[in-house]
């Protein structure tokens, strides 16, 4: 964001972003360089499409020129099995930073925060609570972790006008909804998909996940209440003072200075319930993508829709003339353009992987490493390799396909249940995903606001350790349980 009415990437944390997404592209290909290609072959199990545990080969290599790592991330847009996906997420940032900024310069926003401070000034950190709660509900139950994209934005606006800055905001969706997401009570996308590979009861054992879900969401509300404190005690304390100060005097200028806006009275009143119309309809679209999975695919096209209706219709209602909308408009677009160039480049780490051949490779001698191991050990290791697939591979159904044939008897072998075993799976695929640069949602997140992946890495680092060292813990009580049906 920037301090005006639209959302923009600033140059230092483009830069930066983008500096250790190169890196890792030229890792990634000197890795298809030095691990040998190999493969599993697939099959389709009642519609789905998994391996063969027992298919494994090496095949031989086809060295991607070093070149092609460099062309990858424009490769990406039409090579690549994530084509669609790679340009529908490429709209969702340019309309959301459009209607974005119709909508901010409207007056919108500044109506809406004003009547929810009014109604938790109050109670601020109760308001960090609520909202965290929200989304971390919605991450485990319905498995909502790519919409956080679309409601971001207004979770940090929100932690703007009560005096906090953009990682409180962040933190409120984007880190609620992936601890949720971690902690699946009925995520059908980790928890139900894994659970119906492994041949387990669908959802069965939602009341262990549950406890660890109460445990880390006091967890959470500790650290964001902790932190909203401490900079309102020093704003300089915050990681991003230098880069947030006139966003911050931006939004908190309608509690005690009123800022112009296009429309007022009735203009006002129109656009805000028609934006009220279209986010009830955004939030009406996650909610069937998610109770009806056949629909998933064309949910994030509709909400990419629904942000332009949304931002456009405002801008009329409120007062704008058509030159006024299309302008503000394309002046959003441009804020948020150079995000889908890290989007790109976060994605061709993947595809460099895919194409050199090397992840069933790794995956085939990682598996190798657990056979015969204590359950205790299986349970740890298990959790490292799905954490080192998720830096390559982000999608869950994807990393379930992959290794959940695999690891289900390696479970068996090694006296583990296959309850554990895929509580460890939702583990590894869960809370590294706002880790690791280059999982899209992360960066799409981030490049909506003045948070560079640099500063970010640094405000988490201690709370993604003290995780993992929580959910290690879970895991040992899990085995020690015997954590079941079987």
């Amino acid at each position: 964001m920037s301090g005006s009415a639209e959302i923009r990437i600033g140059k230092r944390a483009f830069i930066t972003t983008a500096v250790i997404i190169l890196c890792l592209i030229i890792l990634s290909g000197v890795l298809t360089q030095l691990i040998p290609s190999g493969s599993y072959e697939r099959m389709v199990v009642d519609g789905k499409e998994v391996v063969d545990p027992h298919s494994f080969h090496l095949v031989e290599k086809e060295p991607l020129p070093v070149y092609r790592w460099l062309t990858a991330p424009v490769e990406v847009l039409y090579a690549s099995a994530n084509s669609a996906v790679v340009i529908v997420i490429s709209l969702l940032i340019l309309f959301i930073g459009g209607g974005f900024a119709v909508l901010n310069r409207v007056g919108v926003f500044g109506e809406l925060i004003a009547k929810i401070v009014g109604r938790f000034g109050k109670n601020r950190y109760l308001l960090i609570c609520l909202v965290s709660l929200l989304f971390m509900f919605f991450g485990s139950t319905l498995g909502m972790f790519e919409e956080v994209v679309a409601l971001a934005p207004l979770a940090v606006i929100l932690a703007y006008t009560m005096g906090w800055d953009a990682l409180v905001g962040l933190g409120m969706s984007l880190l609620s909804i992936c601890f949720g997401f971690a902690v699946a009570i009925s995520n059908p996308y980790s928890i139900g998909l894994s659970q119906r590979m492994a041949g387990l009861p669908v959802f069965s054992g939602a009341s262990f996940r549950l406890l660890i879900f109460a445990f880390l969401y006091g967890l959470l509300c500790l650290f964001l209440v902790r932190y909203a404190k401490k900079i309102e005690g020093d704003p300089r304390l915050s990681l991003i003072y230098a880069e947030d100060r006139a966003e911050q005097e931006f939004f908190q200028a309608p509690r005690s200075d009123p800022q112009p806006i296009a429309g007022e009275g009735a203009g006002i009143n129109r656009a805000v319930t028609w934006f009220l119309c279209c986010f009830g309809a955004i939030l009406a679209v996650i909610a069937a993508a998610n109770l009806f999975p056949q629909l998933s695919d064309f949910s994030l096209p509709a909400i990419a829709l629904l942000y332009l209706i949304a931002g456009v219709g405002a801008g009329f209602r409120g007062g704008l003339s058509g030159r006024e909308v299309a302008g503000t408009f394309l002046r959003g677009v441009g804020g948020v353009a150079p995000g889908i160039v890290l989007i790109l480049m976060a994605m061709s780490v993947s595809f460099i992987i895919e194409r050199g051949g090397v992840m069933d490779t790794v995956v085939h001698y990682a598996a190798g490493l657990i056979t015969g191991v204590s359950s205790y050990l299986a349970a740890y290791l298990i959790y490292g390799l799905v954490l080192v697939v998720n830096f390559f591979i982000g999608s869950a159904s994807a990393k379930a396909a992959l290794l959940i044939p695999i690891l289900t008897p390696l479970a068996d072998l090694s006296g583990l249940t296959r309850q554990t075993m895929v509580l460890a799976f939702c583990f590894g695929d869960g809370f590294s995903n706002v880790f690791y640069p280059t999982n899209p949602v992360l960066l799409l997140c981030l490049g909506l606001t003045t948070v560079s992946y640099t500063k970010w890495f640094r405000w988490i680092g201690l709370l993604q350790l003290t995780v993992l060292a929580i959910t290690a813990l879970a895991l040992t009580a899990a085995v020690w349980l015997g954590y079941g049906p079987f």
